[in-house]
């Protein structure tokens, strides 16, 4: 297949995959590759933090790459098939002369797009956090409870403004892990990156614990996934402040690097600290740091603009995705 053609498949894969997510969200439990990806970790975890800490970080770190290997082969397998339906589609349409063949390309496009879409959550992201907004405005009780569902901390303590400050700070957090760094990981390795990149993620919220978590000893049991996770996500969270700081229409470095250090994750800070002085609000988890401390309490209305800002982040993300493959096509041609 030709660079020209590779790169209109990625490019079709890409948009196909977002607008997928925009009209239908996440498809059904049974068909989601991610719950498929946590059955497994599932399984191993319960194995790897029974064992003496030596032990548990060795059989973690083979069951996580024993894991990787495999949603590599497979992505990249299907991702295969997809490219060689392509471009039987194109050699088609070259030998004949007729557009129409390249309706051959259809059901592998449709499938790369669908996988793709599968490995990245911006509608439920975006929904659930608004849904948190919504509960508010019922009471603070129906906050509280509402913002359960997406955060571990003990909610029940927490005012309407500190329940706003932690549905905010999930939405700027995971609009790395759930959007940003799947499309980029995408973009410079196709499916497999894309692929990789949210098994790591999934693993460390499965196992990245430090010490005890739900009476199970996490420490060294999780600690290869927490590290792969750090690793492929640091230029990620970097790059989702940066389109953050865009989005605002420009932040202080100096001021971003500052509170993104605040937090033990050496990289969600960065994306919520910049979700924080974009706002002009604080985040906190309490007992464990708060970003932008001199920031006002935060309003109803922040949330619906730190939506915005995550929009704006999608949108340029996707004009910087289009364009990279657009140039690696062109050069590819020369």
């Amino acid at each position: 297949m030709s660079p020209v053609s590779l790169a209109a498949c990625m490019a079709l894969a890409l948009l196909l995959a977002v607008e997928i997510d925009r009209r239908w969200g996440e498809p059904p439990v049974a068909l989601h590759p991610v719950v498929w990806m946590g059955h497994y970790l599932k399984v191993c975890g319960r194995v790897t933090v029974r064992c003496p800490p030596a032990l548990a970080f060795g059989l973690g770190a083979l069951a996580w790459a024993l894991g990787a290997v495999a949603v590599a082969a497979l992505a990249g397998a299907l991702q295969a098939w997809a490219l060689g339906q392509a471009a039987q589609a194109v050699q088609a349409m070259q030998r004949s002369g007729n557009g129409l063949a390249l309706l051959r390309a259809v059901p592998g496009l449709a499938l790369m797009g669908w996988l793709l879409k599968t490995m990245l959550s911006w509608r439920m992201l975006r929904d659930e956090a608004g849904a948190v907004e919504a509960a508010l405005a019922q009471s603070l009780a129906a906050g509280r409870e509402r913002l359960s569902w997406l955060v571990s901390r003990d909610t029940a303590q927490l005012t309407d403004s500190e329940v706003r400050e932690s549905a905010i700070e999930t939405l700027a957090e995971n609009l790395n892990d759930s959007v940003v760094a799947p499309l980029i990981w995408f973009v410079l390795f196709g499916l497999p990156g894309a692929a990789v990149y949210r098994f790591a993620n999934t693993a460390d919220a499965m196992w990245g614990y430090r010490g005890i978590y739900k009476g199970q000893h996490w420490e060294w049991a999780g600690k290869w996934a927490a590290w792969a996770d750090d690793a492929l996500s640091w230029l990620p969270a970097r790059l989702t402040a940066g389109l953050l700081a865009l989005a605002a229409g420009g932040l202080p470095f100096q001021a971003l690097r500052r509170e993104a250090r605040k937090t033990p994750s050496p990289n969600s800070g960065w994306p919520m600290a910049a979700m924080a002085l974009a706002l002009g609000v604080p985040l906190r988890k309490p007992g464990v740091y708060t970003l932008n401390p001199t920031g006002r309490p935060t309003r109803p209305a922040d949330m619906a603009l730190a939506q915005k800002y995550a929009s704006k982040v999608l949108l340029a993300l996707m004009a910087s995705a289009l364009t990279a493959i657009v140039l690696v096509a062109i050069s590819g041609s020369l």
